[in-house]
């Protein structure tokens, strides 16, 4: 009895194993059958929106494995592509689009491909544009930050760069203690907690500062319209319910007035007012409309999701809905998202899904899949969106923006945020911010820059207010089919 009942658990087992958990083991990525299959064929190449090669197989004389993945383009792209590592696994669009890159069977075309189906791998084209993307590395010149330009109307994003970044190639070498040392250091963080595995651009959240007020501009003009016009009194400084701490302008400046008044110089007190006035639900809705609190649709693992609070969390907290308003208290953006608010602006006030993924084509070059670009958001209606474009074009030519110099003609609008990080109360650092799109007539663009972690002086307009301006004149000579700079020292003429 003993023995027909172990009998019974080894046939119950076997069955569990051959069919009801036969699909899942079979296609397991720790499955050492595929391991070895995965390692020893090809898979399809990644290439940018030019036609450039940012990820391919090659054959490998020696080794444990037939091939070995490459990354010409190495940290350049590494947070965009990621890895397909024989230890660590996959990343990035190697993840996203797996199915596609690896060797599978491809549709009949003809009678003899019915009955011999053929197999190969598809390949991926982005929308990225390296050019953009260089410029953008180039213009951080090694700082910590990162850069998100798209294309309001379609949502392809053109360039998106973080630094620190990564070469994705040490983790797909043949030798796995090579992988190992290139896992330690790229997932070690700086002295700010910045790793360059992180994907600052769509991975790491900041307070927005005072682009934030673009949507609290936004919700005064679509949901409270009196309030937009209400005159706020030209104060340094205001008292906020529930603490004995002021709430002060930057540099104790003074200012005030109308919502179309107070944009331009980015003024923290009236707009404090304006977020108390509007309410924690009306404040609240208008974010969401703009995307947070959801996780923007891009297409890449790991994407966050930007913050901001609900309004049970703000109905007893007046001080924060206060700090709301302004970008500050516990709301929290990444780069990503701000570039959405951006295009959402641009766009007549529809936020276009995000997307890296241009085509899949087969190794014959016939298309297998083109991304079909959908709306994601509407943030407002396109009378809200031009009313607030036209004050982000005031901040350029008469406000906080006027001191970064962008070239008349092309017909910037933007806005700056300067975010004060603090420990304990005191204020030690900024996180640096610049939104903007153009040509705002007619965009073709939508940017955002961020810089953390800068001085307690520094500004959005000096910090981030150059590197936005290159970015601009780049991807309009993109539009233009004209040359891009990709240097450090000089922008497009």
């Amino acid at each position: 009895m003993v023995m027909m009942l172990l009998l019974g658990v080894v046939l119950v087992q076997a069955a569990n194993i051959q069919f009801r958990r036969g699909h899942e083991l079979a296609a397991s990525p720790k499955n050492p059958r595929n391991v070895e299959t995965r390692l020893s064929l090809g898979r399809g190449k990644i290439l940018a929106a030019d036609g450039t090669v940012l990820a391919r197989s090659v054959q490998t004389p020696t080794g444990v494995y037939k091939y070995q993945r490459v990354y010409p383009t190495g940290s350049l792209m590494g947070q965009i592509t990621g890895f397909d590592s024989p230890i660590y696994g996959k990343w990035g669009i190697e993840a996203q689009y797996n199915s596609s890159l690896v060797t599978h069977k491809q549709p009949a075309n003809t009678i003899s491909e019915l009955l011999k189906p053929t197999t190969s791998t598809d390949s991926v084209a982005l929308t990225i544009q390296p050019a953009l993307q260089e410029l953008a590395r180039s213009q951080l010149a090694g700082r910590d930050g990162a850069v998100v330009a798209i294309n309001p109307v379609s949502g392809a994003v053109l360039a998106m760069y973080g630094n620190p970044s990564y070469d994705p190639n040490p983790l797909v070498a043949q030798a796995s203690i090579e992988e190992r040392v290139a896992w330690n250091v790229f997932k070690t963080p700086n002295a700010d907690g910045l790793s360059p595995l992180g994907g600052i651009p769509f991975q790491r959240s900041f307070p927005p500062g005072s682009t934030f007020k673009v949507i609290t501009s936004t919700a005064a003009y679509a949901k409270n319209p009196a309030l937009a016009n209400n005159v706020y009194p030209s104060v340094n400084q205001i008292t906020i319910p529930n603490t004995p701490l002021p709430l002060q302008n930057f540099g104790g400046g003074t200012c005030g007035g109308t919502v179309a008044q107070m944009l331009p110089p980015s003024c923290d007190t009236g707009f404090a007012q304006l977020g108390l006035d509007l309410g924690a639900t009306t404040m609240w809705e208008q974010a969401v409309q703009f995307g947070f609190n959801s996780r923007p649709p891009l297409d890449l693992p790991g994407v966050a999701t930007s913050v901001f609070p609900t309004p049970d969390k703000l109905k007893y907290n007046q001080p924060f809905l206060a700090y709301g308003a302004i970008g500050q208290g516990d709301v929290a953006a990444t780069t990503l998202q701000n570039a959405l608010v951006a295009a959402a602006i641009a766009n007549g006030g529809i936020i276009q899904a995000p997307h890296l993924l241009r085509e899949i084509r087969d190794q014959q070059g016939n298309l297998v899949q083109r991304y079909q670009p959908h709306t994601w958001r509407i943030a407002t209606s396109p009378q809200v969106a031009a009313t607030v474009a036209g004050l982000m074009r005031q901040v350029v030519t008469n406000g906080t923006a006027t001191s970064v110099g962008f070239r008349p003609d092309n017909d910037v609008a933007a806005k700056t945020g300067t975010a004060q990080t603090s420990a304990t109360n005191v204020n030690l650092k900024t996180d640096d911010w610049m939104i903007a799109f153009a040509p705002a007539n007619r965009p073709v663009v939508a940017i955002a820059v961020l810089l953390p972690n800068q001085a307690l002086s520094a500004t959005g307009a000096e910090v981030a207010g150059p590197i936005m301006k290159c970015m601009i004149e780049g991807a309009l000579a993109l539009a233009l089919h004209l040359p891009v700079s990709n240097t450090a020292t000089t922008c497009p003429a």
